[in-house]
């Protein structure tokens, strides 16, 4: 391992926590993507456009992440449409369940020391390690 191979983390890194600061200062809002994504569904007054501004930025930065790197994506999938599906599924079911997803309350939840945050995170990595066990050892590699 080089010291470049810390460059892109850190950098990605650095850009979340500088978007997920920024966004609760100038909006006073929590950058849960989940959240956010939820209430383009269902908007509160005044609360699309910001909503969508954020989505969008989503969008265009993978594109613009393909165009820049395309390396950083697989020429084909890991596993199966079906599977893939599937794994969506549960990953909008357990944020929903758990009334967040990793970066609400991983990135901005745990930076403010929420102990509902920690609790739940602790639950996200904890259940995606199990999941990746029981992939890889119980099922054969699914």
């Amino acid at each position: 391992m080089t010291p470049g191979d810390f460059v892109a983390p850190l950098s990605g890194g650095l850009l979340i926590g500088a978007a997920s600061v920024g966004l609760l200062l100038l909006n006073g809002r929590i950058a849960g993507i989940s959240g956010i994504i939820g209430g383009l569904i269902n908007p509160s007054r005044g609360d699309f456009g910001w909503r969508l501004a954020f989505f969008g930025g989503l969008i265009v930065g993978g594109f613009a992440l393909l165009a820049l790197h395309p390396g950083a994506f697989p020429d084909t999938p890991s596993q199966s449409l079906p599977v893939l599906a599937l794994a969506g599924a549960l990953v909008g079911f357990g944020a929903r369940l758990g009334s967040g997803c990793t970066s609400g309350h991983g990135v901005c939840g745990i930076s403010r020391l929420s102990p509902r945050s920690m609790a739940a995170t602790a639950t996200f990595m904890g259940a995606g390690a199990v999941a990746v066990y029981a992939g890889n050892h119980l099922l054969g590699g699914l």
